[in-house]
């Protein structure tokens, strides 16, 4: 269920996305709040749910995994939450969803070069028993919207 935002709490979001390690006074300051109000704001939007973590943005290229695929995988019926505990053990899995439509997940892989992968699809991905067919579209360019 949606947590009721205002625009300084999504704006408090946004400059988050932007760069989550940014003080409470740089929020406070660029939302134009003051500390404690961006202080319990960010407490409320942590506990609420509506803020879950924090991450580092990694380079793919720098951190060796310059070659990006979507894999789209169709699985045998009553076998997703199966297939998900194998997902958790894939560190070449760096997203994944269960989507609607021809086919039942969609996964972003990221690995090191064409061979790598080849090795994924074929010698893991493919080996599950859950697995009926995939479909691999390699990623010319992913432009950091975020």
């Amino acid at each position: 269920m949606a947590v009721q935002l205002d625009d300084t709490d999504r704006r408090i979001i946004a400059l988050l996305r932007d760069d989550g390690r940014m003080s409470i006074r740089a929020v406070a300051e660029r939302a134009h709040i003051s500390r404690a109000n961006a202080y319990s704001r960010l407490e409320r939007l942590r506990d609420e749910g509506v803020i879950r973590g924090y991450t580092a943005v990694i380079d793919p290229e720098k951190y060796g995994t310059a070659l990006s695929a979507y894999v789209s995988v169709r699985i045998e019926q009553h076998s997703w939450e199966r297939f998900r505990g194998y997902l958790r053990d894939i560190p070449e899995v760096d997203h994944a969803a269960l989507v609607s439509g021809d086919v039942d997940l969609l996964l972003l892989v990221r690995v090191a070069d064409a061979a790598a992968l080849r090795t994924f699809v074929l010698e893991r991905l493919q080996r599950l028993p859950e697995v009926k067919s995939t479909q691999t579209m390699f990623i010319l360019d992913e432009p950091h919207l975020h």
